[in-house]
């Protein structure tokens, strides 16, 4: 689209990216910083792509990013519901609607979980994709960027269809009741279908895991419909040894949003590992790159 106007998709982004002041998105503000918004480079970091694509995109060279992109770009721009739903536009795509699974955060939970510290947390669409994590949750489990973007996600990690390893947690992790956590996730995936029916990534996933995975496949014949919402699990962090914690799941209104927090009983010593797993600091697998998902 022209942005001659400055009504096209790179004039909008631009727009945006200068009106978001460094300290709104979490980053910190230098002394002497001329620039009032985010800089190009910092807006490609926080959104997980390329500079030179932020400046072709502003520069009209590239016009149809994929609805992924855009959507870590509305995350990274900290977009209201309505100014993601135009970026979509711009962008040649149709928003998520009603019926479809949403992967924005709204500017005001990102404050939330801004405010959270090094707390591990991490958000889950509603059918358990991964949109986004913090540094505590990186530290606790792996970076979660060792794994390719469609590989990110809790469901398809818990019930494979192949044997690679592990997407999610680089470490190994142990529940108090494995059985009743996956009949939960299973649950909780059967009641997104009747929130999201015409989410084509929800079908897909679903038809993939039938297919694939004997037990997903025997707990979906089931027909049960629930919300998965506590877990405890033992992580066993290569640095500090086994840490235990309490796994809680929240959910952020009509979109669904699952945000996932971890914490050990406090004053205990899981807690003082838990906070030692920030110290050391993201782990990652060899293949793993930096994230800038964070």
């Amino acid at each position: 689209m022209s942005t001659a106007s400055g009504t096209g998709l790179g004039a909008m982004i631009r727009t945006w990216r200068e009106r978001l002041p460094p300290s709104a998105a979490g980053l910190p503000v230098a002394h002497g910083r001329r620039a009032v918004g985010l800089r190009r480079e910092e807006l490609a970091d926080l959104a997980g792509v390329s500079v030179d694509y932020v400046v072709r995109l502003e520069q009209g060279r590239a016009t149809t990013p994929s609805a992924s992109v855009v959507a870590s770009l509305a995350r990274a721009l900290r977009l209201s519901t309505a100014e993601r739903d135009h970026l979509y536009l711009l962008a040649r795509l149709v928003p998520p609607t009603d019926g479809t699974i949403s992967d924005h955060l709204p500017p005001g939970l990102q404050r939330v979980l801004a405010r959270l510290g090094d707390v591990a947390v991490a958000v889950f669409a509603a059918d358990w994709h991964l949109v986004w994590w913090n540094r505590g949750w990186a530290a606790l489990l792996g970076d979660p960027s060792a794994a390719p973007p469609r590989s990110r996600n809790f469901a398809r990690d818990r019930f494979p269809v192949d044997a690679g390893p592990a997407r999610l947690a680089l470490w190994p992790v142990t529940e108090t009741d494995r059985d009743a956590t996956d009949a939960a996730v299973v649950s909780d995936l059967r009641r997104a279908t009747g929130r999201f029916p015409r989410d084509s990534r929800l079908a897909a996933l679903i038809r993939e895991l039938i297919a694939g995975n004997e037990r997903f496949a025997e707990l979906w014949a089931t027909g049960q419909v629930a919300a998965h919402r506590e877990d405890h699990k033992t992580i066993e962090h290569p640095s500090v040894g086994p840490v235990t914690v309490d796994c809680d799941v929240l959910t952020d209104g009509d979109s669904e949003l699952k945000i996932v927090i971890m914490t050990a009983v406090p004053g205990s010593e899981d807690e003082t590992k838990l906070q030692l797993t920030t110290v050391t600091g993201p782990g990652t697998s060899p293949t793993a790159a930096t994230s800038s998902a964070l």
